[in-house]
């Protein structure tokens, strides 16, 4: 399945975020992340991201699709990071 993870964290929990999420999707813009993921590791980023979470403050949302080809991206300006991998 293809996500969109956005969230909205306390400074001192910010950068432990990012980290996270850099572990599972590909970092597109500040608190934004995409990418292809399984059923099993979007759970396990789940989990993760509950217990770094304090739910009164803090959001994390997530936007899926079947697969990136249902979704259509425009980028206006710069484009922050891109997703190409070389192998």
């Amino acid at each position: 399945m293809y996500v969109i993870a956005v969230y909205d964290m306390g400074e001192k929990r910010v950068g432990k975020m990012l980290k996270l999420c850099r572990r599972y999707l590909n970092w597109i813009q500040n608190s934004v992340f995409e990418g292809e993921i399984t059923e099993v590791k979007l759970e396990e980023l789940k989990l993760a991201v509950k217990a770094l979470m304090v739910p009164d403050e803090d959001s994390f949302i997530l936007f899926k699709t079947r697969q990136e080809k249902w979704l259509e991206k425009e980028i206006l300006g710069k484009e922050r990071s891109s997703i190409d991998n070389f192998l």
